[in-house]
């Protein structure tokens, strides 16, 4: 392998969080009167942060009331602390970096409380990761900002360009390719198209990455 460290996203990529994040915003926004097809909801809302949600479903006619971003991660917690599971074949990847002697950490947008909740479940998962946990809301650079990947890498010492990123989102991509890292970009379902249009190697199952990096 020869990067110097690996930088994961979260939801979608570590935790299979993003289907039921997906289906109870579908119906949230349906609620207050935003139908938004299920092939449509990628390409707007995941990826990026409640706030953002927020502004754009208000934007396009969702009426969402003030305190709405609060209710609905409380809500959204309390879901996912029911099960989440992990990406199949995540335990073997990190295997991988380890006996490379390759380190690691994650990037997410979601809120570090979120990452407990999640990351929580796994326990053996969660002690490789202490300490190399880094939310960009926390950090107040969320992607597309590359901020959140520059502070991950800084934090193992890499270099950016020496550095790369697995994401599942187009934001993601984009932070990646912002930030001057190499990013590919997990798509089990689809075509992974959008994250190519961003610059992003697409594969499509997580035991093909060692061998990808």
């Amino acid at each position: 392998m020869k990067f110097a460290a690996v930088l994961f996203d979260c939801d979608g990529v570590i935790v299979d969080s993003e289907g039921m994040t997906r289906d109870m915003l579908r119906d949230e926004l349906a609620a207050y009167g935003l139908a938004v097809p299920a092939e449509r909801m990628d390409a707007l809302f995941i990826g990026g942060t409640m706030h953002r949600v927020f502004e754009t479903a208000r934007d396009m006619g969702a009426t969402l009331p003030a305190g709405w971003v609060d209710d609905f991660y409380d809500r959204l917690y309390a879901r996912l602390a029911r099960g989440t599971p992990l990406i199949p074949g995540i335990e073997g990847v990190l295997d991988a970096l380890d006996a490379a002697g390759i380190p690691y950490a994650v990037g997410s947008n979601g809120t570090m409380r979120k990452m407990r909740v999640t990351l929580g479940q796994h326990p053996a998962l969660l002690d490789r990761l202490r300490g190399r946990i880094f939310s960009g809301q926390a950090l107040g650079c969320p992607k597309p900002d590359p901020g959140l990947y520059l502070h991950a890498a800084a934090a193992l010492g890499a270099e950016p360009r020496r550095t790369v990123v697995i994401e599942d989102s187009a934001p993601g991509c984009r932070a990646a390719a912002r930030a001057g890292m190499r990013c590919f970009g997990y798509a089990p379902d689809g075509d992974g198209a959008a994250l190519a249009a961003e610059g992003a190697t697409v594969f499509r199952s997580m035991t093909r990455l060692p061998d990808l990096l």
